[in-house]
């Protein structure tokens, strides 16, 4: 394979990119519409909430994202984690090394 040609990808063009995010629409679409038309069996009366569903999904990725912001804080390590020098085998003082 040439330097001049590259590999194409399918989202390499903007058309399949716009093909899938129409699918994805007309699939909220229709479930949308299906919400009004299905009976649900509930168990909380908040269930019953048309949309309740897409909501509670919204909300809980969203604070799904803004928990693991706060995660990051608390487990990031410093940039030359992996660059660091390995820690030494010298036993502590007064210990023979011998033994």
């Amino acid at each position: 394979m040439s330097d001049d040609k590259q590999k194409t990808y399918l989202f390499d063009n903007p058309r399949n990119v716009r093909r899938v995010v129409v699918a994805l629409v007309a699939a909220c679409v229709i479930l949308a519409g299906l919400d009004l038309v299905v009976h649900r069996h509930v168990s909380h009366p908040w269930e019953a909430m048309f949309g309740f569903y897409a909501v509670y999904g919204f909300v809980a990725c969203v604070l799904l994202v803004l928990l693991a912001k706060e995660m990051r804080k608390l487990l990031i390590r410093k940039e030359d984690y992996y660059d660091e020098a390995p820690p030494t085998d010298n036993p502590p003082s007064g210990e023979d090394p011998g033994a």
